[in-house]
C-alpha cells in the first residue's frame, strides 16, 4: 500500500456571519484555496486526479457540482473533475480520507481535499427552510427512524447537554473552556502562528478601500469569565450557552495529497505522512460524543497511545465535547486545541475538517513535534479520527 503525503495545507481565517467574507461566493473563496495548494506545492495543476470538496448546505450558491465549480472557478484546467461530499460537520475531514484512500489504493496520485461552507450566504438548515417553503417534504427523519429511537427529532444541542450532564460539567466549566479557547486563539494570532496556514484575501472595504482578510475575526481577545456568564444558556435549566458553542462562520479549507510515485515524479516536499484513519458511528441521539470511540479506534489501527501523540485537535461543536474527550481518555489538556478551537476560530461546517489539519500540521511544526491526532462529532452520531505524522 502507497504511503500517503501531505504536501500543502491552507485555510482562510475564519469570518463571521455577514462579516469581511459575506460578499464571497463559496466556489470563489475555495476556488482560492484550490490555486493555494498548487502555488505552495508548485505542482503542474494537470496531475491533479480529482478534487473533493466537503460542504454540509449544499443548496443555492453551494449546490450544482459545488466541487466542479470550485475547480472551473480556480486556475486549475477544466480537466480536473470534482465531487463534493457531505458528512455532516465532518465533511472535509472525510474529503481527506477519501483522498488518502485513492492515494494510499495506488487508484490516484495526486488529490486535493478541501472544504466550504458560506453561512452567511446559505444559512445551515437552508435545504429544509427551502423545502418547507415550496410545500414540500422537509423532514429528514422518516417516522419509521423516530420511533425506532424514541424520539420527535434529533438535536445536536440536546445531546451535547446531554454529554455534559453525564460528565457533570458545569456552567462554569464550559465558560472556563470557552475563555481558554479565545485566550489561546487570541495569543496564536499576536505571535503570528497562523500566518503559515491563512491565506490573505483580499477584500474591498465599505468606503471602497483594498483590504486583506488575514485573521479570524471571531476571536474575543478581551473576553472576561464574568462577560460569559451572561450569556443565555441555550435550553432552560442546561449549563451550555452560545458563548461555549462553536460560532457561524464563513470559511475555506483544504489540503493537497500525493503518493511517494507523485512526490518523487513531481519533485514535491511533503509537509507530513497520513499514518491512519478511521470512522465510526454511534448512538445518533446523544449523537457527539463519537469522537472518544473513534480515537481508541485509530489509536489501535496505527498501533500508537494516546500518550505517543504530541497534539490533539478535538472539535469545539461545544465546550463539553472536547472536554468529555478528554476525560474519557485521559488526555492530558496541555495539548488540546493549543491555539484554540472552534469557539474562537468559527466552524464553517464542511470547511472545518481541514481547517483543522492545517492547524494541526502547522502547530506540530512550530513546536518541532511529531503525531498529531483530530477528531469531531457529525450529525448522526458519526466521527472521523485521523493521525498524522510531521516530516
Amino acid at each position: 500500500m502507497s504511503e500517503a503525503y501531505i504536501i500543502a495545507a491552507r485555510r482562510t481565517a475564519g469570518g463571521r456571519r455577514n462579516g469581511r467574507l459575506a460578499g464571497w461566493h463559496p466556489a470563489d473563496l475555495g476556488a482560492q484555496i484550490l490555486d493555494a495548494l498548487v502555488a505552495d506545492s508548485g505542482i503542474d495543476p494537470a496531475a491533479i486526479d480529482d478534487v473533493i470538496v466537503g460542504c454540509v448546505s449544499q443548496v443555492g450558491e453551494q449546490c450544482f457540482a459545488f466541487a466542479r465549480n470550485l475547480v472551473l472557478a480556480s486556475g486549475l484546467p477544466d480537466s480536473v473533475p470534482g465531487v463534493t461530499i457531505d458528512r455532516q460537520c465532518g465533511s472535509s475531514q472525510q474529503a481527506l480520507h477519501f483522498a488518502a484512500q485513492a492515494v494510499m489504493s495506488g487508484m490516484q496520485d495526486v488529490v486535493i481535499a478541501a472544504g466550504v461552507e458560506s453561512m452567511t450566504r446559505v444559512p445551515m438548515g437552508s435545504a429544509i427552510t427551502l423545502a418547507k417553503a415550496g410545500g414540500i417534504g422537509a423532514d429528514p427523519f422518516p417516522a419509521s427512524i423516530k420511533t425506532r429511537f424514541g424520539v420527535d427529532t434529533f438535536n445536536q444541542f440536546a445531546g451535547a447537554q446531554m454529554i455534559a450532564d453525564k460528565y457533570g460539567f458545569t456552567r462554569e466549566d464550559h465558560d472556563r473552556f470557552a475563555l481558554a479557547s479565545h485566550q489561546k486563539a487570541a495569543a496564536a494570532t499576536a505571535s503570528g502562528a497562523f500566518a503559515a496556514e491563512i491565506l490573505p484575501i483580499a477584500l474591498t472595504g465599505p468606503e471602497g478601500e483594498a483590504m486583506i482578510h488575514d485573521q479570524d475575526e471571531g476571536i474575543r481577545a478581551n473576553s472576561t469569565l464574568e462577560a460569559l456568564s451572561t450569556v443565555k444558556l441555550i435550553a432552560e435549566g442546561g449549563t451550555l450557552s452560545a458563548a461555549a458553542a462553536s460560532q457561524i462562520c464563513d470559511g475555506a479549507s483544504g489540503v493537497l495529497i500525493a503518493s511517494a510515485a507523485a512526490v518523487k515524479a513531481h519533485g514535491l516536499t511533503p509537509m507530513a505522512r497520513i499514518v491512519n484513519l478511521a470512522v465510526t458511528a454511534g448512538d445518533p441521539v446523544v449523537m457527539l460524543e463519537e469522537p472518544i470511540p473513534a480515537t481508541r479506534k485509530v489509536l489501535d489501527r496505527a498501533g500508537l497511545k494516546l500518550g505517543d501523540i504530541d497534539l490533539f485537535e478535538v472539535n469545539e461543536a461545544f465546550a463539553s465535547i472536547p472536554l468529555a474527550w478528554a476525560r474519557a481518555l485521559e488526555a492530558d489538556p496541555g495539548k488540546l486545541n493549543v491555539n484554540g478551537g472552534a469557539i474562537a476560530l468559527g466552524h464553517p461546517l464542511g470547511a472545518t475538517g481541514t481547517r483543522l489539519t492545517a492547524t494541526l500540521i502547522h502547530a506540530l511544526k512550530a513546536r518541532g513535534l511529531r503525531y498529531g491526532l483530530q477528531t469531531m462529532c457529525e450529525g448522526g452520531g458519526i466521527a472521523n479520527a485521523s493521525i498524522i505524522e510531521v516530516l
